[in-house]
């Protein structure tokens, strides 16, 4: 680890404690990855969750690549013999990667410029004489410029000598990295972001027709209308620009330039001022700001993708249920699959309830789905919402009404569900499915274990984002890994049930040695104890110690392989049972749970000279042992009957689920065709910055219908009740 680099890093982060950040930095460079570090090293860390940590590591890898532009950048310089003092301080004291750029930019390397030509052809020293502001008359400096007329090297008369001192100086003035840095701050805090349609462009939808004149303060502009702009832009429908006043610049620079000269050199000059920011500098700025615009946005876009994706992925399991998963369609048939409690395939059947099958096929539909329902004794139908969902819930919902016993039916988010269908993993598991077939197991066993089944695709697929193509690929892939890790780990898997794709993302484990586990519980049997791990090919003490902890072994040899506590505290989890009387045989159970929890967590640790934070944890364990935190969020919302669009009146309540969170609201389906909007300003009765402050993608919530456009589908929902509705 780079000292230099972590002291920067400590300086940076003020929120932290140096020794925080040290210990952290320490672990990580040692090969321990971040839900280890988070979840197993408290007490060096200080408690840090697995968001801080990253914070961590992003920043001294920001500032380790700071530290290594800033030598090269002076080694450049230096080589041109160039590199005063003054500007070596300068470079070693930038805080940021632009302001190294900037201070670099008078010594690149460039392509051949108006200016390089004017040098070449000796204009230099001319152009330095009029930035001296010789106190010389218009003649005087006519008669100066004729020293320099040189046909051979293509300045042929005084205008051309002029014409040349003029380049080069809007150059070295457009260089200047003090202007740049001031120039970059005025128009961050007093430009406009405009934009207009573009003239005969086609947009049939009025997509975009609140950008069609638009005008808004640099500064109030919010991360969605950027994109959206940029999205119109690229869709060659609208135009777009920064607006700023140039006279409060132009100013600036002649005052630093000209400290109030207004002599006939001065005048050439300031020609040169302000052509140097009309065709330089103001574009360059503008050019880096829309960029940074764009970078900000889509960092933004890409929380809001990753906070939704975490939320999808913690939806609590509906555990212990054989469940029907029904995969709509209209032309080729309703597909149908029965898994069952642990989310094995039973049966499947292809049905025709709708048109434009004949009216045999629709009749026959209705037999045969109930035979299926009862002959595998289904509890749960899990709805896939694509099309011809809505119809099918119709349809679902006549047919439960003919059976005796309760069955229930949810809408389940089907995104995704064709990329899985589609995928080497779908057909190696179900050979002879068709891709339907294969898309209604998975979307029974989202509602089994969404978790388990989400993670067989690509997070990008799953439908609950906002802007997703409009971001760097790179950084959304990037940051939606960190956000499936951090979820796999935080809830751990069963090792003797989990696939290969969601062991994967386990601490510690590869894509080979998630395969290797997998092969050898195929091959040995079931592991009965996590030493079993050690033996797993290619999978190391480092790797089985980084991820022993988030396997869970359920009814091997001991209890508390079934738990987050890791072996290496066995002894003192342990120890703790026996300080109070109990036995591996009482974990998990009402002795067990009473007793620790009236626990002195203080005097435990002075006792056992072990970590607070880390006895809390080991004694949570011990209370409930194969304890799954998702259980603690809202269960799948359970419906009986359907309702449709004509059905909704406004003020009419609603109870609905969160399918979609976005910078400026939430949908909600609340079992019609089509999602709900609560817009921002109907979340809560006190201003929100952020809607996931409020609501999460799963969340059951109340809502009461504002207003319904029958004819173009949508809903308006709010979330205050009616006496505290505001607009």
């Amino acid at each position: 680890m780079d000292n230099a680099v972590l002291q920067r890093t400590i300086k940076l982060l003020p929120q932290y404690q140096a020794k925080q950040i040290k210990a952290t930095l320490e672990l990580l460079t040692s090969s321990n990855t971040v839900p280890f570090v988070a979840r197993y090293r408290k007490e060096a860390t200080g408690n840090l969750d697995e968001v801080q940590i990253r914070e961590i590591e992003s920043a001294y890898h920001y500032q380790g690549n700071l530290s290594k532009r800033q030598a090269e950048v002076s080694n450049i310089i230096a080589e041109q013999d160039k590199l005063t003092d003054k500007l070596r301080q300068q470079i070693a004291a930038a805080q940021t990667l632009q302001e190294v750029e900037d201070l670099y930019l008078p010594y690149k390397q460039k392509r051949r410029t108006k200016a390089t030509v004017a040098k070449e052809s000796g204009l230099a020293p001319f152009a330095t004489y009029l930035l001296q502001l010789p106190n010389s008359s218009a003649t005087a400096l006519q008669q100066k410029a004729e020293e320099y007329v040189d046909s051979e090297k293509n300045v042929p008369d005084v205008a051309a000598v002029f014409a040349g001192a003029h380049e080069i100086l809007a150059e070295q003035f457009s260089d200047n990295a003090d202007f740049r840095r001031w120039i970059r701050q005025y128009t961050e805090k007093n430009a406009h972001f405009i934009s207009q349609v573009k003239t005969k462009a086609e947009d049939e939808k009025q997509v975009y027709a609140i950008y069609y004149d638009f005008n808004e303060p640099l500064a109030k502009m919010v991360s969605y209308r950027v994109l959206a702009i940029n999205r119109g832009e690229k869709a060659g429908i609208l135009k777009a620009h920064l607006e700023v006043s140039d006279r409060p610049i132009i100013w600036h620079m002649a005052q630093q330039v000209l400290r109030g000269t207004t002599n006939t050199a001065a005048q050439y000059v300031q020609a040169a001022i302000e052509d140097a920011y009309k065709r330089f500098i103001g574009p360059a700025i503008e050019r880096e700001i829309r960029n940074q615009l764009t970078e900000s946005a889509g960092d933004q876009a890409i929380a809001v993708f990753g906070d939704n994706l975490k939320h999808l992925l913690l939806q609590a399991p509906l555990k212990g249920r054989v469940v029907l998963g029904f995969d709509p369609a209209y032309r080729t048939g309703c597909k149908l699959a029965v898994v069952d409690p642990t989310g094995k395939f039973l049966d499947k059947l292809v049905i025709y309830p709708h048109k434009p099958a004949n009216a045999e096929k629709r009749k026959a539909a209705a037999p045969a789905f109930k035979n299926l329902i009862e002959k595998n004794q289904v509890e749960m139908i899990a709805i896939g919402n694509g099309t011809a969902s809505r119809e099918s819930e119709q349809f679902v919902a006549e047919v439960l009404k003919t059976i005796d016993r309760k069955v229930y039916y949810v809408i389940v988010n089907e995104a995704g569900a064709s990329v899985y269908s589609a995928s080497q993993v779908a057909r190696d598991e179900f050979p002879e499915f068709n891709v339907e077939e294969r898309s209604a197991v998975s979307i029974a066993r989202r509602l089994q274990d969404p978790l388990a089944e989400l993670i067989k695709i690509d997070p990008k697929a799953v439908g609950v984002g906002q802007y997703q193509h409009d971001v760097s690929q790179k950084h959304l892939g990037e940051q939606l890994d960190v956000v499936v890790e951090n979820v796999v780990n935080s809830v751990g898997v069963n090792v003797n049930t989990a696939s290969p794709e969601l062991l994967a993302h386990i601490s510690g484990l590869t894509k080979t040695t998630a395969h290797n586990v997998v092969t050898m519980r195929n091959e040995v049997g079931n592991f009965t104890d996590r030493k079993a791990l050690k033996k797993v090919p290619r999978l190391g003490p480092k790797a089985v110690e980084q991820s022993v902890g988030f396997l869970r072994i359920i009814g091997g040899k001991t209890i508390l392989d079934n738990t987050d506590i890791h072996p290496e505290s066995y002894s003192l989890a342990k120890q703790i049972l026996a300080h109070f009387g109990l036995t591996l045989a009482d974990v998990g159970r009402e002795k067990a749970k009473n007793t620790l929890q009236q626990a002195n967590v203080a005097e435990l640790a002075s006792e056992f000279e072990v970590g607070a934070v880390t006895l809390q944890d080991i004694i949570a364990g011990l209370i409930k042992p194969g304890r799954d935190l998702r259980d603690d969020f809202a269960q799948p919302l359970l419906r009986t009957d359907v309702l449709t669009i004509a059905d909704l009146k406004a003020g009419m309540a609603l109870e609905g689920t969160v399918r979609n969170v976005i910078d400026f609201g939430a949908f909600v389906d609340i079992g019609v065709k089509h999602d709900g909007l609560v817009h921002i300003s109907q979340l809560a009765d006190h201003f929100v910055k952020r809607p996931s402050d409020v609501v999460s993608v799963g969340d059951i919530v109340h809502v009461w219908v504002l207003a319904v456009d029958k004819e173009r589908e949508r809903v308006q929902l709010t979330m205050l009740p009616p006496e505290e509705k505001h607009g």
